[in-house]
């Protein structure tokens, strides 16, 4: 055989077996993959569309009643739609995103799965409108990303949708039209604003934070400050319009709730004021975009997750009818005073910061003796500290705050610091800080915009606050050590006081909406007040800002301390004051100021400090400081906490073996719901894989 006979052969016999394989093989409707992503199915015979009667439970409401099958992903019959991941997912939905964007993305799904049917010339079915499609997915696609789920892939607006030039049915419409009749109905009075007034789990309060931030990622973003000790996040959320990081002389303040587990209505209350200031915001509320605009919001809804749940679990309990008979018959009021009053260690942390009080005590008399700033102390690293307490300190020590409140139960008032007694053996003695006058009008701010804390008429819960206008000094009202609005004041600039919002420690749920209107107007009279007093910036000759510097006000012996840019805030009443700024290797420069008392913004005062030779230290005011190894800087020195460095909270763990990534990865808490219920694995579900 010469070699044009050869090449004439083999080119024969290599078609004769690339037709074999073809005629052997399956057909093949899918591409590579998408069978086992849930996108579509293989079959040998494609089957001829038939028209029928919609009879799926989740779509019998869509604006139409006959659809087709095969449908637009292929699926054959109502029984393999019902069997299928994305059925499901459309039933969970609403659940699963709290009832956001419900009915929409039901609607909009069920379009797919259930399309419209053209019974001429021959059965057909008429996709919905793109629009529509995008639409719901600019309007809702945070709320998926709130819960770290993707965007389901038969919702691709691009590929199962069709133009209004192609032909299209829009399955949104008549939602659209009941929607603006209802609107039309509302009054003027009624609330732009729509919130769910429940309660939320730990896993809804996340999915609430991140989907609020998701939804206003222009003004918010969500971020860990680390874990309890169970492992749950302490996710907060923060407002300004430049959300991630400090600008120059905006002032930073915090709202904690839920450090006793069992008190939980400012936990629900923080989630509600973060929704609200994210739909206001977006809806034009010139007072709440001036607010976020000048103003770094952060928001701690739950510092113990832990003991939230355990008094969560009581009150769940106290309610079933077969566990009445083993609890104490007594209501909401006074259910769960102590079960998760407590973190998972069982430790009280509202005890468990250090007691820099009791040290300010000791050394106040010292002339020289700094009561700002006051380092912690080695020794308490040798006691319990709790996961929940390591990370606010931190978080206290890396932010610039300015002013804090922390809502509590139990009662109706407004405490301030100090909260343990200048006298060891006195557990009820009016003990001021140097800021005495500021923190009373920082709790009057509060107070007297509550609906009822400031009136002395209103019953309260024991405890005689008889002329007190709903205010109190701390230590006044009863005294102990370690708590946290101690350890703002003497650690850092911060000024902190503590709500106690009511009697009810876990009140039902018919009381939350009028508890939010009790308190809204004090939640956003207590954020405005930041803005009072002065700020401004300490700058050195060539202009850069001094980091550390401090400024002292005559008569009120506690100091604030510049932040890393130079820029500080001191918080003060009205009237004339000398201010001064001092640096390490600089001159001082003192200033006379007069504050109007009505001012609506703080006053800017700026100082410009002269490098000067550092003077020698007196020897007994070294020997003082050095006779402890204790310093502002150091903190966690036994490396107790080593733990939380090694990754960011909230970020995925390193597996243990690099073959291991796709075994090791943790699956979002919504998985159980598809691999419970025995359904194909919606791996198109999942975020960054």
């Amino acid at each position: 055989m010469d070699t044009t006979e050869y090449k004439t052969f083999l080119t024969v016999f290599t078609l004769f077996n690339v037709l074999s394989i073809c005629w052997c093989a399956p057909q093949r409707f899918c591409e590579p993959g998408d069978d086992a992503s849930g996108r579509c199915n293989n079959g040998p015979d494609e089957e001829k569309p038939v028209c029928s009667e919609i009879n799926l439970g989740y779509c019998n409401d869509l604006d139409y009643s006959r659809t087709i099958f095969p449908n637009i992903l292929g699926q054959r019959s109502r029984h393999e739609v019902e069997s299928g991941a994305e059925y499901l997912l459309l039933s969970v939905i609403h659940g699963l995103l709290n009832g956001e964007c419900s009915p929409d993305i039901r609607l909009l799904g069920c379009s797919v799965l259930a399309p419209r049917c053209q019974d001429l010339p021959n059965p057909a079915p008429v996709k919905s409108c793109r629009s529509a499609c995008e639409a719901v997915r600019k309007g809702c696609g945070h709320a998926f990303e709130g819960i770290d789920m993707a965007w389901p892939y038969f919702l691709d607006c691009d590929r199962f949708f069709a133009s209004e030039q192609e032909g299209c049915h829009d399955p949104l419409a008549p939602l659209r039209a009941r929607q603006e009749v209802a609107f039309s109905n509302l009054s003027p009075d009624e609330p732009s604003t729509i919130i769910q007034f429940t309660y939320h789990s730990n896993a809804q309060m996340y999915s609430v934070l991140k989907r609020t931030a998701a939804k206003c990622s222009h003004i918010s973003r969500t971020y860990s400050i680390g874990r309890s000790t169970e492992g749950k996040d302490l996710l907060a959320i923060e407002f300004t319009d430049n959300p991630g990081g400090h600008e120059l002389l905006e002032p930073e303040i915090k709202l904690v709730g839920n450090m006793h587990g069992n008190e939980v209505l400012g936990r629900q209350l923080l989630l509600y004021l973060a929704q609200y200031l994210c739909s206001e915001y977006l809806l034009g509320n010139q007072r709440i975009q001036t607010l976020v605009n000048t103003t770094r919001i952060h928001i701690l809804a739950s510092m113990n997750p832990d003991g939230y749940e355990l008094a969560a679990a009581e009150v769940e309990d106290s309610n079933d009818p077969e566990q009445q008979p083993h609890h104490n018959q007594e209501g909401h009021e006074l259910n769960g005073w102590t079960v998760g009053r407590t973190n998972a260690q069982n430790l009280d942390l509202n005890r468990n910061f250090p007691d820099l009080t009791s040290i300010l005590y000791r050394n106040r008399r010292i002339k020289r003796f700094r009561t700002d700033h006051i380092p912690i102390p080695d020794s308490y690293w040798f006691g319990k500290v709790a996961s929940e307490t390591y990370a606010v300190m931190k978080w206290i020590r890396s932010v610039p705050f300015v002013q804090s409140a922390s809502l509590h139960g139990g009662e109706l008032v407004i405490s301030y610091p100090f909260d343990f007694s200048r006298h060891l053996y006195e557990e009820r003695m009016f003990s001021p800080t140097p800021d005495e006058q500021a923190f009373k009008q920082l709790a009057r701010t509060y107070a007297d915009s509550h609906a009822s804390m400031a009136d002395n008429n209103t019953e309260r819960c024991g405890a005689s606050f008889i002329r007190s206008g709903g205010i109190i000094n701390g230590a006044l009202w009863y005294s102990f050590p370690g708590g946290m609005s101690d350890f703002n004041y003497l650690h850092t600039n911060c000024l902190e006081i503590t709500v106690e919002l009511g009697c009810d420690k876990f009140p039902s749920e018919e009381e939350l909406y009028p508890e939010w209107l009790r308190n809204k107007e004090a939640l956003l009279s207590f954020m405005e007040s930041v803005h009072r007093g002065i700020k401004g910036v300490v700058k050195d000759e060539e202009g850069y800002g001094i980091k550390g510097a401090s400024i002292s006000v005559r008569g009120i012996r506690k100091d604030v301390t510049t932040a890393e840019d130079g820029d500080y805030w001191r918080l003060m009443n009205s009237g004339t004051h000398i201010i001064t700024a001092s640096a390490k290797g600089y001159s001082k420069v003192s200033k006379r100021i007069y504050l109007p008392a009505h001012l609506e913004k703080a006053g800017r005062v700026d100082f410009l400090l002269k490098k000067v030779p550092v003077q020698p230290v007196r020897p007994d005011y070294h020997l003082f400081l050095s006779s402890s190894l204790d310093t502002y800087e150091r903190f966690d020195p036994y490396n107790q906490f080593q733990s939380y460095g090694r990754s960011e909270p909230g970020e995925p763990r390193e597996p243990r073996d690099p073959g291991m990534a796709g075994e090791w990865q943790e699956k979002p808490w919504w998985w159980t719901y598809f691999t419970q219920a025995g359904v194909s694995a919606p791996t198109w579900l999942l975020r960054n894989i």
